[in-house]
Protein backbone atom coordinates (compact mmCIF):
# COMPACT_ATOMS: atom_id res chain seq x y z
CA UNK A 1 0.00 0.00 0.00
CA UNK A 2 1.61 3.30 -1.32
CA UNK A 3 2.10 6.32 0.85
CA UNK A 4 4.04 9.49 0.13
CA UNK A 5 7.30 9.56 1.89
CA UNK A 6 6.63 12.47 3.86
CA UNK A 7 3.78 10.86 5.52
CA UNK A 8 5.65 7.85 6.84
CA UNK A 9 7.13 7.94 10.88
CA UNK A 10 10.09 8.64 11.21
CA UNK A 11 11.00 4.95 12.83
CA UNK A 12 10.35 3.21 9.40
CA UNK A 13 13.24 1.42 7.81
CA UNK A 14 14.76 2.14 4.83
CA UNK A 15 16.85 0.62 2.15
CA UNK A 16 19.33 2.99 0.46
CA UNK A 17 20.09 1.94 -3.00
CA UNK A 18 22.84 4.13 -5.06
CA UNK A 19 23.02 4.18 -8.43
CA UNK A 20 26.31 4.02 -10.61
CA UNK A 21 25.02 6.82 -12.38
CA UNK A 22 22.42 9.74 -12.22
CA UNK A 23 19.30 8.91 -13.32
CA UNK A 24 17.62 10.83 -16.49
CA UNK A 25 13.99 12.43 -16.12
CA UNK A 26 12.60 9.60 -17.75
CA UNK A 27 14.35 6.66 -16.13
CA UNK A 28 12.89 8.92 -12.41
CA UNK A 29 9.52 8.85 -14.31
CA UNK A 30 10.04 5.03 -14.94
CA UNK A 31 11.20 4.42 -11.42
CA UNK A 32 8.62 6.19 -10.28
CA UNK A 33 5.36 4.51 -11.60
CA UNK A 34 7.47 1.24 -11.28
CA UNK A 35 7.84 2.08 -7.16
CA UNK A 36 4.27 2.97 -6.97
CA UNK A 37 2.80 -0.18 -8.69
CA UNK A 38 5.36 -2.35 -6.50
CA UNK A 39 4.81 -1.01 -3.07
CA UNK A 40 0.80 -1.16 -3.86
CA UNK A 41 1.63 -5.04 -4.09
CA UNK A 42 4.34 -5.20 -1.38
CA UNK A 43 3.08 -7.83 1.16
CA UNK A 44 4.32 -9.70 4.39
CA UNK A 45 2.73 -13.60 4.30
CA UNK A 46 -0.26 -11.59 2.33
CA UNK A 47 -0.38 -8.83 4.31
CA UNK A 48 -0.63 -5.45 2.87
CA UNK A 49 2.68 -3.35 3.77
CA UNK A 50 2.38 0.38 3.71
CA UNK A 51 5.85 1.75 2.03
CA UNK A 52 6.66 4.35 -0.21
CA UNK A 53 10.03 5.79 -1.94
CA UNK A 54 12.35 8.85 -2.45
CA UNK A 55 14.58 9.68 -4.90
CA UNK A 56 17.76 11.68 -3.62
CA UNK A 57 20.20 13.67 -5.95
CA UNK A 58 18.65 11.46 -8.79
CA UNK A 59 20.95 9.06 -8.17
CA UNK A 60 19.68 7.19 -5.20
CA UNK A 61 16.80 4.98 -4.49
CA UNK A 62 15.52 4.94 -1.16
CA UNK A 63 12.55 1.97 0.09
CA UNK A 64 10.99 2.68 3.06
CA UNK A 65 8.50 0.75 5.41
CA UNK A 66 5.87 1.40 8.24
CA UNK A 67 6.72 -1.42 10.46
CA UNK A 68 3.97 0.25 12.78
CA UNK A 69 1.96 -1.12 10.42
CA UNK A 70 3.30 -4.52 9.55
CA UNK A 71 6.83 -5.51 9.82
CA UNK A 72 8.66 -7.21 7.23
CA UNK A 73 9.41 -10.26 6.60
CA UNK A 74 12.61 -12.50 4.58
CA UNK A 75 10.05 -13.31 1.68
CA UNK A 76 9.31 -9.07 1.77
CA UNK A 77 12.94 -7.78 1.30
CA UNK A 78 13.66 -10.75 -1.21
CA UNK A 79 10.35 -9.31 -3.05
CA UNK A 80 12.15 -5.61 -3.22
CA UNK A 81 15.63 -7.06 -3.67
CA UNK A 82 14.11 -8.17 -7.32
CA UNK A 83 12.46 -5.42 -7.84
CA UNK A 84 15.46 -3.80 -7.78
CA UNK A 85 17.43 -6.38 -9.81
CA UNK A 86 14.62 -5.78 -12.54
CA UNK A 87 15.40 -1.39 -12.72
CA UNK A 88 19.09 -2.74 -12.77
CA UNK A 89 17.96 -4.66 -15.83
CA UNK A 90 16.13 -2.54 -17.62
CA UNK A 91 17.64 0.66 -17.00
CA UNK A 92 21.11 -0.77 -17.33
CA UNK A 93 22.56 0.92 -14.15
CA UNK A 94 23.99 -0.97 -10.66
CA UNK A 95 21.92 -0.17 -7.83
CA UNK A 96 23.92 -3.03 -5.43
CA UNK A 97 27.32 -2.92 -5.92
CA UNK A 98 28.52 -2.25 -2.16
CA UNK A 99 31.64 -1.58 -2.99
CA UNK A 100 30.87 1.66 -4.43
CA UNK A 101 31.26 4.56 -2.44
CA UNK A 102 29.52 8.18 -3.01
CA UNK A 103 30.71 11.34 -1.19
CA UNK A 104 30.82 15.06 -1.63
CA UNK A 105 33.45 17.54 -3.20
CA UNK A 106 31.21 20.71 -2.96
CA UNK A 107 28.28 20.23 -4.55
CA UNK A 108 29.24 17.16 -6.88
CA UNK A 109 28.71 13.50 -5.88
CA UNK A 110 31.70 11.69 -6.32
CA UNK A 111 31.28 7.59 -6.68
CA UNK A 112 34.48 5.66 -6.76
CA UNK A 113 35.03 2.03 -5.89
CA UNK A 114 36.20 1.24 -1.97
CA UNK A 115 39.93 0.26 -3.21
CA UNK A 116 40.10 4.42 -4.94
CA UNK A 117 38.71 5.34 -1.72
CA UNK A 118 41.07 4.17 0.56
CA UNK A 119 43.56 5.33 -2.08
CA UNK A 120 41.92 9.46 -1.71
CA UNK A 121 42.28 8.93 1.95
CA UNK A 122 46.32 8.30 1.86
CA UNK A 123 46.69 11.10 -0.83
CA UNK A 124 44.17 13.53 1.48
CA UNK A 125 41.74 13.72 -0.98
CA UNK A 126 39.46 12.81 1.21
CA UNK A 127 39.65 13.58 5.07
CA UNK A 128 37.54 13.27 8.41
CA UNK A 129 35.35 16.27 7.15
CA UNK A 130 34.87 14.98 3.72
CA UNK A 131 30.61 14.37 3.05
CA UNK A 132 30.14 10.72 2.94
CA UNK A 133 26.91 9.15 2.26
CA UNK A 134 26.17 6.47 4.70
CA UNK A 135 23.93 4.09 3.01
CA UNK A 136 23.95 1.50 6.33
CA UNK A 137 21.30 3.95 7.78
CA UNK A 138 18.52 1.97 8.76
CA UNK A 139 15.47 3.99 9.65
CA UNK A 140 14.23 7.14 8.61
CA UNK A 141 15.55 9.07 10.89
CA UNK A 142 18.86 7.96 10.82
CA UNK A 143 18.41 8.27 6.91
CA UNK A 144 16.93 12.34 7.34
CA UNK A 145 19.65 13.00 9.87
CA UNK A 146 22.60 10.71 9.29
CA UNK A 147 22.84 9.80 5.56
CA UNK A 148 25.37 13.25 4.48
CA UNK A 149 27.75 13.45 7.46
CA UNK A 150 31.07 13.81 7.75
CA UNK A 151 33.35 10.82 7.18
CA UNK A 152 34.63 10.83 10.66
CA UNK A 153 30.93 9.70 11.66
CA UNK A 154 30.28 7.12 9.27
CA UNK A 155 31.42 3.75 8.79
CA UNK A 156 34.07 5.61 6.40
CA UNK A 157 35.82 6.28 9.74
CA UNK A 158 37.60 2.97 9.70
CA UNK A 159 39.93 4.01 6.88
CA UNK A 160 40.90 7.28 7.77
CA UNK A 161 44.31 7.77 8.24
Amino acid sequence: MFTEYKNLPSNSRVWIYQSNREFTQKEIDFITEKAIAFINNWTRHGDDLKGSFTIKYNQFLILAVDENFNSVSGCSIDASVRFVQQLEQTLQLDLMDKMNITFKDGNNINLIKLPQFQEFVKSKKINAETIVFNNLVATKEDFENNWEVPAKRSWHNRFLV
